[in-house]
């Protein structure tokens, strides 16, 4: 491989920050651009990460620091709305048996992990500043940043989320859908009793549950139905998560309690996107978000996005042949994987939307997270 080579990764989310990693180990020069000025280091209430996604971070080397800053647990509880344990199951360490099934952690803390081995691994990063792809050719891409720099790269990596507006300049017309669902979420202090994900089907929302995220902290999240965001004002975020949390019972009314300041509660719709038949146009190559999404009824948002990066890195690094073959081979390496949990995700959600009382849950998670065992 030719230490030459040099990729442009648009976007520093788990995705771009992994690929840049990865990329930067193997001695190609890399820059990273981030639209945000604070690169997302303040974003977020918390996340779930299963093994899988242990797995890759400790790829980047950097699972030590995730352990020591998060909660690592191996049971999820079902309860009924009044707090009432009905079900636990054991969580399959889809990570391998050396690691642990799950660990909740803050989000912002997540990202600065990211961002700091970004910087030790020697990336040029390049903070609010977007791209624009001007000229393609079989070679690489020509590249113009919203700094006025132009360049030129073998690769372009698009990171940038959800939203992608690399995915729409390189004729991909993907765009994510709402499923009906919407989610709200808040970072709060953990009750001493809870040491796991609890969650409960049923009361005023669909799914109302909570995941420990550091020896005081948790994110507690409430799913109902989507409204038009334009008639909730963000002031009355936190009266709005109250109201649908006061209903729960067991460790919920301590959780509520604490639930005061709309500015810490995040509101967001329930999206879906699957793009088909390929994910990159000649030197541009979609990962993460940009590629697709999923509800987080299985928690695989993060880990699908961080398995994307570690698939491309690996064939990247293996050849000097940045050919459609190795492009189609990165899009049916994940398609085989992303699919699949892509619709499990969508399932789950609809069933509750259907208010389908005999759906086969444990069933499919239980399928679903045993392929997540497999090396993606």
């Amino acid at each position: 491989m030719s230490e030459t080579r040099k990729v442009l990764v648009i976007g520093g989310g788990a995705a771009g920050c992994a690929v840049t990693v990865l990329l930067r180990r193997a001695g190609l020069t890399v820059d990273l651009v981030e639209a945000k000025d604070d690169w997302n280091a303040t974003a977020g209430s918390g996340i779930t990460l299963q093994g899988n996604a242990l797995r890759v971070l400790r790829e980047l080397g950097v699972w030590e620091r995730v352990e020591a800053s998060g909660f690592g647990f191996g049971s999820v509880g079902i309860t009924a709305p009044d707090g009432t344990v009905l079900h636990t199951q054991d969580d399959l360490r889809t990570g391998g048996d050396d690691l642990p099934a799950t660990v909740g952690m803050q989000r912002p803390q997540l990202q600065r992990i990211l961002i700091d081995a970004v910087r030790a691994g020697g990336a040029t990063v390049r903070l609010g500043t977007t791209a624009e792809i001007r000229v393609q050719d079989t070679d690489g891409v020509s590249v113009r940043l919203s700094d006025g720099t132009d360049a030129r790269y073998d690769l372009v990596v698009a990171a940038d989320g959800l939203g992608s507006a690399t995915r729409r300049a390189i004729g991909i017309t993907d765009e994510p859908e709402p499923t009906g669902m919407a989610i709200w979420r808040v970072a709060a202090p953990r009750p001493a009793g809870v040491t796991r994900t609890d969650l409960a089907y049923g009361g005023p929302a669909y799914i109302a549950g909570y995941c420990p995220t550091g020896e005081t902290t948790l994110y507690a999240y409430v799913v109902e139905a989507n409204r038009d965001r334009a008639a909730l004002p963000p002031e009355s975020y936190a009266e709005e998560m109250r109201r649908l949390a006061r209903a729960y019972g067991g460790f919920w009314p301590e959780i509520t309690a604490r639930i005061t300041d709309p500015a810490k509660v995040n509101y967001t719709w329930f999206d879906r996107m699957l793009v088909e038949g390929s994910w990159h146009r000649g030197r541009v190559v979609l990962v993460g978000d940009a590629a697709h999404c999923c509800p987080p009824t299985l928690a695989q948002g993060a880990a699908l996005s961080l398995e994307d990066a570690w698939v491309l890195a690996q064939l990247l690094t293996g050849t000097d042949d940045w050919d459609d073959a190795l492009f189609q081979a990165y899009y049916e390496r994940r398609m085989a994987r992303v699919r699949p949990v892509v619709e499990a995700s969508v399932q789950i959600g609809q069933w509750q939307l259907d208010g389908v009382r005999d759906a086969d849950l444990p069933g499919l998670m239980a399928r679903t997270m045993t392929m997540l065992r497999e090396l993606p």
